[in-house]
């Protein structure tokens, strides 16, 4: 069995009445890429502050790393790499001085960051905007920017708080790219994603948070195939509506309908699909079941607002 490097023991925090995390417990081995996923306010954000000692649990333990939280702190975060969800660059420096400077904070001496930032810029695509300021840069140079600047004390594991959000497809991609490699490395990553795709292609392990509680965990084919018919087929289109309450119906394990989209899941979609053609009308998706199918079926389809 491999090292652990990070363990959660019955987590808990509660500002006024309201339990934003509730006795939430995992860990995190090495090598290994944990992902969080749950709707708005299911407690990602504040699981990953407490894992790094920026919010004190009001119940339970965090041990990482060789030392427990908040009595290590310093020495944890030491080993840590961390990507919060919004940029946290500083506008007046230059890629390279954003760093250099980030790397002073860990008590490395200027040469050695100095020696490391080239690797870090090549490994980020941005070796080109060694002197550009974050200001002069996309969307997703500034976020392969706070990768790089994530990388300067070489952590051991990192803690990614939603490090795509607001990217182009192309964007993500590279970050995926990025991301991959360094697990092919050894490293740990702890990742927060409200993209499914990408918890599907960089999670070994899934933790499905909602309201605070873990409702799932698990490898995501084994959590689909738990929880999840194997074939799903999405009819839209005019008339799609009312195939949720026709003879159709029976023809699936479940129904659901969301907007203007009637979805069968079902363990053979070809009789399905056969009567789906004498209502040439509607549009139909055969494809297999996956991850976000299972989001939305264990957290429900209803959108949550931020706060």
């Amino acid at each position: 069995m491999s090292e652990l490097l990070f363990e959660a023991h019955h987590l808990s925090k509660r500002y006024g009445q309201n339990t934003v995390v509730d006795d939430l417990s995992f860990d995190i081995a090495a090598g290994e890429c944990l992902g969080v996923i749950g709707p708005n306010g299911a407690g990602k954000t504040t699981t990953i502050r407490m894992c790094l000692g920026l919010t004190v649990p009001d119940q339970g333990t965090i041990s990482a790393l060789g030392g427990s939280m908040p009595r290590d702190a310093l020495s944890i975060k030491a080993q840590l790499g961390v990507v919060s969800q919004f940029d946290t660059l500083d506008p007046d420096f230059t890629c390279a001085e954003n760093l250099l400077v980030y790397g002073r904070y860990f008590g490395m001496k200027k040469a050695q960051i100095r020696e490391r930032i080239p690797k870090l810029l090549e490994f980020a695509a941005l070796s080109h905007k060694a002197d550009a300021k974050p200001g002069e840069l996309s969307g997703g140079m500034r976020r392969r920017l706070s990768l790089a600047r994530a990388l300067v004390n070489d952590p051991r594991l990192l803690m990614l708080d939603e490090p795509t959000t607001g990217l182009d497809p192309q964007a993500r991609h590279l970050m995926w790219e990025r991301l991959q490699l360094l697990l092919q490395q050894g490293k740990s990553i702890l990742l927060t994603t409200h993209f499914m795709d990408e918890a599907e292609r960089l999670c070994s392990r899934l933790l499905v948070l909602d309201h605070g509680k873990k409702i799932a965990e698990g490898c995501p084919r084994d959590l689909i195939a738990q929880y999840l018919e194997p074939d799903v087929v999405e009819a839209y289109g005019n008339g799609a509506l009312a195939l949720a309450e026709s003879p159709l119906k029976a023809m699936a394990a479940r129904v659901e309908v969301s907007g203007e989209t009637v979805f069968f899941y079902t363990q053979d979609a070809k009789p399905l699909l056969d009567a789906l053609a004498a209502h040439p009308k509607l549009r139909t998706i055969h494809r297999p079941a996956n991850l976000e199918d299972l989001f939305l079926k264990l957290t429900g389809r209803q959108i949550r607002e931020e706060g």
